[in-house]
This record gives structure tokens, sequence and C-alpha cells, in this order.
């Protein structure tokens, strides 16, 4: 068959530069997403940040993000990917700084929110500019591998550098860090990508879906929220509920009328597709709450250092990298995916099962330690097939939106798993507290009191924890039925190249 207009065009000589700069940006924004989880408790405590806002520090951030991921996508074939991915550097920038110099609560969860609006045009215009320079397989192929590498490892940089920032310096310069990151990156964009002519979408903008589907997930989490101030019988809490299953309906059913949909329903009613949406966004959940927990439980009730927490994260990083790279990417060419996914998830289940049973003294190495290698290593498994099946059958014009999908499901599932599980906890710490009040008479005895309500409202939200995973397991089990993906081509692929060629980047994000 004859090559398309993409592989057709001569490659950029400056690809590999822009790699270094798309790279850096990349790494900005993933490390954002750890290390502001250190330095929380510490803004908390100097921004007067109430117990039942704590979350919206990074749920704000999270529930912005992947609202507007699609939307991000869209904007970035619609008004250049160039401009798109200079201008989310830019304004990311400037959310950072207004977070690290924010005087009050809502100064600080504003500039979480920008940062993540900022990086729903960010992600998706440089996985876009990757696409549409790096046109030759195999170095596309390692382009992408590049990429992914700085995505999964930024996570682990951003919790050590968030010690070391919050207990060195401040926990200001958790933000500030960000901008010399966002300079570096649009100044070296702006010099050295040079875009290809003619990769534009100019069909209109789906204003209504981007308008429902926003503000149905906003309704979703603030719901979520608000139970936990309140109460799951509040008019308020249900209100919100109401609202968010008639907005998602709405979103669902514009898509389904309108020419231009933001979301294509293609995308999500294909088994394979629509049950690694499903699973991951569970099984984010899970994590999401987890980080939450065990970053206040090792700082307030162990008395961990901020740069110790940090270190204290490493076994579960460890853990997910050698499940991606020495199990996930070595068997998935070899076994259906699902023997990958659902065992993956059952593994990281029963690391968070051993963590149900923390207590105010629970050894670091003999308990938390092993369940963290545990979870890592069961979700590193299940995610490098989920990801690989992104795009399973997708068509080539549906490539990027399957991908920011699979982006909107994660952050989304993040937003509301912290939310869901805050919410279950500080319920069991209240209903602690009140059990066994009357018998901590003296101030040392309170103080135990305080810690040991802490732990016993973690340990009832991790026990959600592990259903979710178990959950995410089945889900994985039942709805996944794809053969092993053998090397270039999918299951469901023509052997064409075509496809294969779109998917690249996807799968390798």
């Amino acid at each position: 068959m004859s090559a398309s207009p993409v592989t057709a065009l001569a490659p950029d000589p400056k690809r590999w530069k822009a790699l270094v700069f798309i790279a850096l940006a990349q790494l900005m924004v993933v490390l954002d997403a750890t290390i502001v989880n250190i330095a929380l408790p510490s803004a908390q405590e100097d921004l007067g940040i109430s117990e039942g806002n704590k979350q919206w520090v990074i749920t704000a951030y999270a529930l912005a993000f992947g609202g507007l991921l699609l939307f991000g996508g869209r904007i970035a074939d619609l008004w250049g990917r160039k401009r798109t991915f200079v201008t989310g550097l830019i304004g990311f920038a400037a959310a950072s700084a207004l977070g690290g110099a924010a005087t009050g609560e809502a100064m600080m969860l504003g500039a979480r929110a920008l940062q993540g609006v900022f990086g729903a045009l960010l992600a998706p215009a440089a996985l876009s500019l990757l696409a549409v320079m790096f046109t030759e397989a195999k170095e596309r192929a390692k382009a992408f591998g590049i990429y992914g590498a700085i995505a999964g490892g930024g996570g682990a940089v951003g919790l050590i550098l968030g010690g070391f920032l919050t207990e060195y310096l401040n926990w200001r310069w958790t933000f500030f860090v960000n901008i010399p990151f966002a300079i570096v990156a649009a100044a070296g964009a702006y010099f050295v990508i040079r875009e290809p002519e003619g990769g534009r979408n100019r069909s209109p903008l789906d204003i209504p879906g981007v308008v429902l589907s926003t503000v149905g997930l906003v309704a979703l989490v603030y719901g979520f929220t608000r139970a936990e101030s309140d109460g799951w019988s509040d008019s308020v809490t249900i209100t919100m509920f109401v609202a968010s299953v008639v907005l998602l309906a709405a979103f669902v059913l514009t898509e389904a009328k309108v020419k231009n949909p933001l979301l294509p329903l293609r995308v999500l009613t294909e088994r394979n597709r629509g049950g690694v949406y499903l699973s991951l966004g569970l099984a984010i959940i899970s994590m999401f709450g987890l980080f939450l927990f065990l970053t206040y439980y090792l700082q307030i009730v162990k008395g961990y250092s901020p740069v110790k927490t940090g270190f204290a994260f490493l076994p579960m990083i460890v853990g997910m990298i050698t499940g991606s790279t020495q199990i996930g990417t070595r068997l998935m060419i070899r076994v259906p995916p699902r023997y990958l996914m659902a065992p993956g998830f059952l593994v990281a289940a029963v690391g968070m099962l051993l963590l149900t049973q923390l207590e105010v003294d629970t050894s670091y190495a003999g308990l938390i330690m092993p369940a963290q290698l545990l979870l890592g290593l069961g979700m590193g498994t299940a995610f490098m097939p989920a990801m690989s099946l992104a795009t399973h059958g997708v068509e080539p014009r549906d490539a990027g939106v399957a991908s920011a999908m699979v982006n909107t499901s994660q952050q989304v599932g993040g937003a509301i798993g912290t939310a869901l599980l805050n919410t279950i906890a500080a319920s069991a710490t209240t209903a602690y507290i009140e059990d066994h009040a009357a018998s901590a008479t003296t101030p040392a005895a309170q103080k135990l009191l305080a810690a040991q309500s802490m732990v016993e409202g973690y340990t009832a939200a991790i026990w959600w924890a592990v259903g979710i995973l178990a959950a995410s397991a089945v889900i994985a089990a039942v709805f996944i039925n794809t053969g092993a993906q053998n090397g270039g081509q999918s299951a469901s692929g023509d052997g064409d190249g075509v496809e294969d060629e779109v998917k690249i980047p996807v799968v390798a994000h």
C-alpha cells in the first residue's frame, strides 16, 4: 500500500533536540503530581487549610487536569501543537508562582486548579508533537520510550525532591521549582520545534461536550468532598450527586448526536478499551488515596521528616519499575493481557491488604516496605499491558482521543479516590474518638488517642481500597478478551501497518 502523508514527510532535523525540551516539560508535570504530597502537611499548617479541605490541594489539580484533557487535546489539534505547548508551559509556570506565593487556602486551591488547566493543554500537545515529529517507526518507538521512562521515573524524583525542598528550604519551593523547568522548556520549544504543516483538525469545537463533561465531573467530586464535612444525607451532597449523574448522562447523549464529538462513543464501547479505562480508573482510586494516607501516617504518626518520607516511598517505585520492565514488557507479547492485568491487580490488593494491619507502632521494614513492594510490583505488571491496549482496534483518527481517555480515567479516578477514601477515613476517625474519648483523661492518653484514631481512619479506608483493587482484577478478567500483543500489531490489527504506526506513541506513553 502507499505511504500515508505523515510518513512521506522528511523527518525534522531538530527532532532529537526538540525531544529534550518536550521530555523536560513532561518531567515537570509528573514531578508536580507527587512533589506536593510531601509538602502538603507543612502547607496545610502554614496556610490554615482545614482538615476537610486538605485533599482539595491534590483534587483541584487532578480534577482540572483530568476533566480538561480531552479538550486540551482538541485545542492542540485546532490551534497548533507548538503554540498550545508553549502556552501551557507559560501558564503552568505562572500558576506555580501563584501557588508558591499563596497566603491562604483559597489562593492555594486556585493555583492548583490553574496548574491543572494548563497541564491539560501541555500534556496532549507534547504527545501530539512527538507523534508528528518522529515519523520513522523505530525512531518514534525510541523517542516515546524515553518519554515514557521520564513519565515513570518522575514520580520517584518528585517524592525525594519534595522532601529535600520542604525540609531544607520551604514547602513553597515545591511550587517555585517548576518555574525554571517551564522557562527552559518553553524557550527551547519556541526556537527548536518546527511543527509539520497540514496536521491540524479544524472541525468546530464541541462546546456542549466540554461544558457538560467538566461540570459533571466537578459536581461528582464535590459531592464526595461535601459528604466528608456534612454527611452523606446532606441536601447539598445529594444535589451534587444527582447533578453529576444528569450532566454526565447529558454528555453521553450529546456525544452520540453531534457531528464532531469531543469523545466519540466508539472509543468507549469496544470491550477491551472499556475494560482498560474502567479497571485503571478504579485502581488509581486506590493508589491516590494511599499516597495521601501514607504521607500523613509517616510524617504525623511516625514522625518522619519530609526527606525520610520521600525515600520511604522508594520500594513502591522500585516495585513498579520491576513489574513494568521485567514482567509486563517481557510477557506482554507472549500471554493475553488479562493474564497479566488480573493477577497484577490481585498482587497489588494483597499489598494493600497488609496495610490494613497498620498500628501506631508498626515496623516500616516489617510491614510497610513489603506491602509497598507488592503494591508496586502488581501495579507495574498490570499497567504495562493496559497501556498497550489503550488503542485496541482503534481507528487512526481516534488514536489521540483514546490515549487522552486513559489519562482522563487515571486523573478522574485519582480525584474521586482522594475525596472518597478521605471521607471514609475522616468518618472512621471521628467515630473512634467518640467511642474512646471518655477513657483519655491525661494529656499523654489524649495524644495517643489522636494518633490511634488517625490510624483507625486510614485502615478503614484502606479496606475499601482492597475491595476496589479486587474489582479491578475482576473487570480485567471479564472484559478483556484479546490475545497476546504480538510485537507491533494488536490482535485486532489488519496487518497493513497503518494502525500500528498510529499506536506506537500512545502505547509508549
